[in-house]
């Protein structure tokens, strides 16, 4: 894994991709360099920065440069034997035995037609000295980031947003639309990105630039069109497609270990992974046991001990009670937008523990719950539909005794409380708002109350986007409806981001297998009804792991890869709060509404509502428009 930048008909681009390859140098401390090269009237500037997996020689260093063809590259392909042979069959020679060197001949050999061909997650840009085109590509599911800027014909990219904003001298103005969809969410669409002139490029596409100026796009692959087609097929050996995705997964030439919360998908993909590496390292985290106790947390440290014992996986326990003052500006820095989910912390701890132990490369259940309907939403929206057919008569008392019900104590949070607050704000909406409500900040008049007035117009987008995007497929069963929605929106936008930017300020690698293009597929020929089965939810990749694992595991109670909030919001972030709420620069901008951030702040105190997640990302983005706005951090 590493860092890619680079720069085509730019003026300065030499010192630019310089500055930028720097700036990235965190996802690839083994090394770096830099490519040039004539396009036309213009110049192509391709830098790299190298974190060294697969091939750790010199043969594996980049930019690679191969019969008129360069390239930076960003990535891992969990099927480059298969087509190293497959090329060599067809009398390709290799001098190494990177993928970067697989992905250069399979380009060579078939073009833009070799994208499907790739199993794994990977951005790059590759230059053809002959035609003077510098194509850009992104993996197909969205795992690896890839931010441009456009300029006449010129074009600029690179791995991370911060690395454009800062390097471009501050010309990038803070798209506000983007912070409005960063509120409802608590992060920011892959459709969209949090500086006007920058965009992401699409999973699944790839950008062609001409040395005449020109500009063409493309799509290689559709997760529409392959739920699409899946809801037709029959349904496969589900076990057998997460073996192999798991055992593609565990190719390196360096130490492998994976995150174990103790949970379902970590759990599945430790004991898959210690079958294949026999005494694998696992990293595990717990909490301040009266941080556990406000937040009224599972105990999933006993079921992560339970599963290491089980099959002789080296367990690492970390405990986080971090200085969350210190973390949180750092954290928001290397996010790169404003994102409110507090496991990106856990993420970036367990990561930078294993590489101070010397590991680089570790395995995630992420997608997991995306895929097969393992989040407590999917079942609430199920729920939903049921308590739509309660006499009104009935649902109505429900409702007022919920609504007076405090939501935590002095001394700990009534998670039951909170939860059925939650489902009663968006049990008796259609669906795809209701799909929106449940996992959403807040409902449209709570955000245009929140929002600068002008803002408005910008409300409305955000919330016909989300409903654009649901609406967007053929699939006739709700369940599916959830899941497909989830992988476009919540997964490339939220999970797939955090997991790559915490992971990478570690100067470390994140895999996913169940984030893998045939996984996808599976998931999609899976029946909703196959997922979701009574009040159990991900019940077809339960049952796939039942050959593996102990019912205990298997069927525990969910838990959550989140931190204890309440508790930190209670304590450590108080005074913060006051001050962000009452003087932060979002609201003497003019951008928030500092008596609806009062109300937030009031409501929460008195746990009359749960709101800590809200206020969190508050500060989140507080801290980025700090920076965006003042000057990023270095």
């Amino acid at each position: 894994m590493c860092g890619i930048a680079g720069t085509y008909h730019w003026p300065d681009g030499g010192p630019l991709t310089d500055r930028l390859t720097k700036r990235l140098a965190h996802r690839g401390p083994d090394g770096s360099g830099r490519y040039t090269g004539a396009a036309g009237d213009g110049e192509v500037q391709l830098g790299h920065r190298r974190l060294s997996i697969v091939d750790l020689s010199e043969t594996g260093a980049q930019p690679m440069v191969l019969d008129g063809l360069a390239l930076t590259y960003n990535g891992e392909l969990y099927n480059a034997p298969e087509l190293r042979a497959e090329l060599r069959r067809a009398g390709v020679g290799f001098r190494g035995t990177s993928d970067t060197e697989v992905v250069l001949q399979a380009w060579r050999r078939w073009g833009v037609d070799c994208l499907p061909r790739l199993r794994g997650m990977f951005a790059f840009g590759v230059f053809d000295e002959r035609t003077g085109e510098l194509v850009l590509v992104r993996d197909q599911l969205g795992i690896k980031p890839l931010f441009l800027v456009r300029r006449g014909g010129g074009v600029v990219f690179s791995s991370e947003l911060k690395a454009l904003a800062t390097e471009l001298g501050g010309s990038l103005e803070v798209d506000e639309t983007s912070l409005v969809a960063s509120l409802l969410y608590y992060w920011v669409p892959d459709g969209r990105c949090a500086y006007r002139e920058a965009e992401k490029l699409p999973p699944g596409t790839w950008l062609r630039c001409g040395p005449d100026g020109s500009v063409a796009r493309g799509r290689y692959y559709s997760i529409r069109e392959v739920a699409e087609r899946a809801q037709h097929a029959p349904e496969p050996d589900l076990a057998d497609v997460v073996a192999d995705s798991t055992r593609k997964h565990l190719l390196s030439d360096v130490p492998v270990a994976t995150f174990l919360s103790g949970g379902l998908d970590s759990s599945y993909l430790t004991a898959l992974a210690a079958r294949q590496r026999p005494g694998i390292s696992a990293y595990t985290i717990g909490f301040r046991a009266e941080d556990a106790k406000f937040e009224a947390m599972p105990d999933d440290l006993r079921y992560a001990r339970q599963v290491a014992r089980r099959f002789g996986v080296d367990l690492h326990e970390i405990e986080i009670a971090p200085r969350v003052l210190e973390l949180l500006p750092r954290m928001t820095y290397h996010l790169d937008e404003p994102i409110g989910d507090p496991a990106a912390i856990n993420t970036y701890l367990i990561c930078t523990a294993a590489r101070d132990a010397g590991v680089k490369v570790l395995l995630s259940g992420m997608g997991a719950d995306e895929l097969f309907a393992g989040y407590r939403k999917h079942l609430a929206n199920l729920l939903a539909l049921r308590y739509q057919r309660v006499p009104g008569a009935v649902r109505a008392p429900i409702r007022s005794v919920v609504d007076r019900l405090p939501v935590a104590t002095a001394k700990r949070g009534l998670r039951s409380v909170r939860f059925a607050k939650r489902f009663l704000s968006f049990a008796e909406l259609d669906e795809e708002t209701a799909f929106r409500r449940s996992y959403t900040m807040y409902d449209r008049a709570e955000l245009l109350d929140l929002v600068n007035p002008d803002l408005a117009p910008a409300v409305d987008e955000v919330l016909t986007e989300h409903a654009d995007t649901y609406r967007d497929n053929a699939l006739g069963d709700f369940v599916n409806r959830m899941c497909l929605a989830d992988a476009r929106l919540f997964l490339p936008g939220l999970n797939l981001t955090y997991t790559d930017r915490s992971s990478m300020a570690a100067s470390t690698e994140v895999r996913t297998p169940f984030v893998d293009v045939e996984v996808v597929e599976a998931a999609f020929a899976v029946a909703g009804r196959d997922k979701i089965r009574g009040r159990q939810g991900k019940v077809a990749l339960k049952e796939a792991a039942e050959s593996i694992l102990p019912p205990e595991i298997v069927y525990r109670p969910k838990g959550l890869f989140s931190a204890p909030l309440r508790a930190w919001m209670s304590r450590d972030l108080a005074p913060l709060v006051r001050e962000v709420v009452n003087d932060g620069v979002l609201v003497r901008s003019g951008l928030l509404n500092r008596d609806a951030l009062r109300r937030l702040v009031a409501e929460d105190a008195a746990g009359a509502q749960d709101r800590a997640k809200h206020l969190w990302h508050i500060l989140t983005l507080e801290y980025w428009y700090r920076g965006a706005t003042e000057g990023a951090s270095s």
